[in-house]
């Protein structure tokens, strides 16, 4: 009999006619395993268990909320979804709406349904998109007799919470110190910034 699972692999298992998640700890002769939520002297047969859904991904905002209400009054689904409007940022997030658009209600659907899956199932925290601030300015090229387009980046010191502006070296870009911020960062700092925000991923190598 082909084992299935193995240890660190998330499992369904029914407790109490109710299916729950759990982790597989450990594992013997193949096909006996021991879950985290069990007590520790319990081994399962496999055929008692099956995969776990698989982890949705929700912003760290959408997290912290479900840990919180999970620890607090409103620790149970009905209650997270009805006292949302406490958190803004998990209100917006759930209805979708945009001040200039309006109520998005196929993307708050998803939304919902999203929070349901974290809440029931657990879920991954999004990887947050960074950016680099990149700004223009002029300086004249001898050589050239003309002005030319240089770059400048913003450097942001998480330790003392200090940014400046700081020009490329022509020679050696490379070298250069950009700091990889979110959008939130870029705002907090001064939203004129968020104009001129460029993904990383697009400016590996500039």
């Amino acid at each position: 009999m082909t084992q299935k699972f193995k240890v660190g692999d998330r499992v369904q298992v029914i407790r109490d006619n109710k299916v729950e998640i759990d982790t597989i700890i450990a594992t013997q002769n193949g096909t006996m395993h021991q879950l985290d939520k069990e007590p520790r002297n319990c081994w399962v047969d496999e055929w008692q268990l099956a995969p776990a859904p698989a982890l949705v991904k929700v912003p760290q905002f959408v997290a912290d909320y479900i840990e919180d209400a999970k620890k607090g009054v409103y620790n149970t689904l009905a209650a997270a979804f009805n006292c949302h409007t406490k958190n803004w940022d998990v209100a917006s997030w759930l209805q979708n709406f945009d001040d200039l658009d309006g109520l998005d209600y196929d993307k708050a659907y998803k939304n919902q349904e999203l929070f349901a899956r974290a809440w029931l199932n657990g879920y991954e925290v999004e990887k947050e998109p960074l950016y680099y601030v990149k700004m223009p300015f002029s300086t004249w090229d001898e050589d050239s007799a003309d002005l030319v387009t240089n770059w400048a980046y913003l450097q942001h010191d998480v330790t003392s919470d200090e940014t400046r502006m700081a020009a490329t070296n022509t020679e050696f870009p490379s070298n250069d110190f950009k700091s990889k911020l979110s959008e939130g960062t870029i705002k907090a700092i001064d939203e004129r910034y968020w104009q001129f925000a460029v993904p990383v991923e697009e400016c590996e190598g500039c």
